[in-house]
């Protein structure tokens, strides 16, 4: 079971937002529960939050704490188990050639571009097609944890972008952009399948997948990555999303 009673966890306050709009649920009122001070949440203390279902947006750690609500249930693949599909298999050989970075995070004008490309192809509307520079970095490149930006890339252009955090425990996937052009390569479900390749390779059990929606077309995605845990009364447990 996960408490949040213990050091370095007890140095930090937990308050709820007021009610807003979900994101994920039409007509749904939703509220996070946030960890302050936001530069207390290095990367042990995010390990063991995300353990206890938080995550992370910038400097910004939450999880939901809806009235009358709890269909968010944080998920993680467990990477040891997981075997790829046939489809996942040809989605591979389809982006072998691929070429990928690894960075500490950074801005660049190039991956701005191509995030506002692909926020005005896939979520037109959903108010991030907005974002400017600043509110940008403070969502991707803003971190106080041990944090990557991946690059994918083919000759001189990026196709994809990815920012992932390692913790003690395995990876957190954060946000993955991509050239929204490319449909037929999945682009989306390449970079989920190296970041659990990648996980396999530290020794690392688990990548972490944020949460899973019953309901919610956007979620919909990560019943692909079998086998999968969710965090259902305070422990992880085997969990069908399908």
């Amino acid at each position: 079971m996960t408490r949040l009673n213990d050091m370095p966890l007890a140095q930090l306050q937990f308050y709820l937002t007021q009610p807003y709009p979900c994101s994920y649920l039409t007509g749904n009122i939703a509220r996070s529960q946030v960890a302050t001070p936001a530069h207390f949440v290095d990367t042990a203390v995010y390990s063991e939050l995300i353990r206890a279902g938080f995550r992370r947006s910038g400097l910004y750690t939450y999880r939901p704490q809806c009235d009358g609500c709890q269909r968010c249930i944080p998920v993680r693949v467990v990477v040891d188990e997981f075997m790829p599909n046939r489809t996942q298999r040809r989605t591979l050989k389809r982006n072998a050639a691929l070429k990928i970075n690894v960075h500490k995070p950074y801005f660049d004008p190039e991956h701005f571009r191509l995030y506002q490309r692909y926020q005005a192809a896939r979520h037109a509307g959903g108010g991030m097609d907005h974002d400017d520079q600043d509110q940008y970095a403070h969502f991707l490149v803003a971190s106080h944890v041990d944090t990557y930006l991946v690059t994918f890339s083919e000759g001189e252009q990026t196709q994809m972008v990815s920012i992932i955090d390692r913790v003690a425990d395995g990876f957190s996937s954060v946000y993955t952009f991509f050239n929204p052009d490319l449909p037929e390569r999945s682009l989306g479900v390449f970079n989920v399948l190296w970041q659990i390749d990648l996980a396999r390779q530290f020794g690392l059990p688990y990548l972490y997948l944020g949460y899973w929606i019953d309901g919610s077309r956007k979620m919909t995605y990560k019943q692909q990555y079998q086998p999968l845990q969710g965090l259902i009364d305070a422990d992880w447990r085997t969990c069908s999303t399908t």
